[in-house]
């Protein structure tokens, strides 16, 4: 297992980035050469309040705004995706871990599906909302990390854990020997970053502490004998994540530039894999 200094050696300055949903403190991201990652520094000392904020809405079900619409959208048409991604693998006994369940829709329809869910959410707000789901899920992986799993999904968290090594060497310890790993993250080598930069949504700085490339996902799960089986993009991300920049960049909601913007950001990652977000589909070994 990497120490966590590890990826605090080296930097050197890439971006200054505001926080355009709580704070709009400044932060620096700066690059990690030799993971191809980027760092969120400083890393605030109560980064949780950070959190609590109706513009936070993963851990909301909101529907006020056309984003919140919009997101909800979204999120609900790749639900069944996701399902039928896992129901692709072979596993023994159908259990899934899903770790930042958010409000429990994931694990909700595998449950609906003859899958055996367990889930961990930090935050309390969303657990609440996630119970009156029929979805207990638990506040941090200690009171899971005895049990195996056939498979363990991390949509769009792996960018938030502060412990990152320690992270991924648990879930490889938790990952039954022929079980997957599914992990979602915002890819900053995509066009739409590129376009919007400071302005990418995706950044989301502080919450985001990790910024990854396809490198360095590839090296911190190399890191602890495990190996990438295949890379999926999430071509929605691009629109959504795009209107959202946008709205940062301008003020105002666009949503013929943004959608626009997210389909460039797409056509243009057909020659290069590298769409806005992409999924990882890991194995021991």
């Amino acid at each position: 297992m990497k120490n966590a200094t590890d990826f605090y050696e080296n930097l050197s300055p890439f971006l200054s980035c505001k926080d355009h949903t709580v704070s709009n403190e400044i932060y620096e991201l700066k690059m990690n050469s030799n993971y191809e990652m980027l760092v969120t520094s400083p890393v605030p000392n109560d980064l949780s309040k950070l959190y609590k904020s109706e513009s936070y809405i993963s851990h909301t079900d909101s529907k006020k705004s056309f984003l919140d619409k919009m997101y909800q959208v979204v999120k609900n048409s790749s639900l069944n995706k996701k399902l039928h991604l896992l129901n692709s693998f072979e596993t023994s006994s159908k259990t899934v871990l899903d770790i930042g369940a958010g409000t429990g829709d994931f694990l909700k329809v595998c449950s609906q599906n003859n899958w055996t869910i367990f889930g961990t959410e930090p935050n309390e707000k969303a657990r609440k909302i996630a119970k009156g789901k029929g979805v207990q899920l638990f506040d941090n992986l200690s009171s899971v990390s005895h049990k195996k799993f056939d498979v363990i999904t991390l949509w769009h968290v792996l960018e938030h854990v502060e412990n990152l090594s320690e992270t991924i060497f648990l879930i490889n310890k938790m990952l039954a020997e022929n079980g997957k790993i599914v992990i979602a993250v915002p890819n900053f080598k995509s066009d739409d970053a590129n376009y919007y930069k400071d302005f990418w949504a995706a950044f989301d700085v502080p919450r985001h502490l990790w910024h990854f490339s396809q490198k360095s996902i590839h090296l911190l799960f190399e890191n602890e004998n495990m190996t990438i089986e295949k890379i999926l993009p999430m071509k929605f991300d691009s629109f959504y994540v795009s209107m959202l920049s946008e709205k940062y960049k301008t003020g105002k909601l666009n949503f013929l530039i943004g959608f626009w913007r997210g389909f460039v950001s797409n056509w243009k990652a057909r020659k290069t894999s590298e769409y806005s977000s992409l999924i990882y589909i890991i194995k021991k070994g």
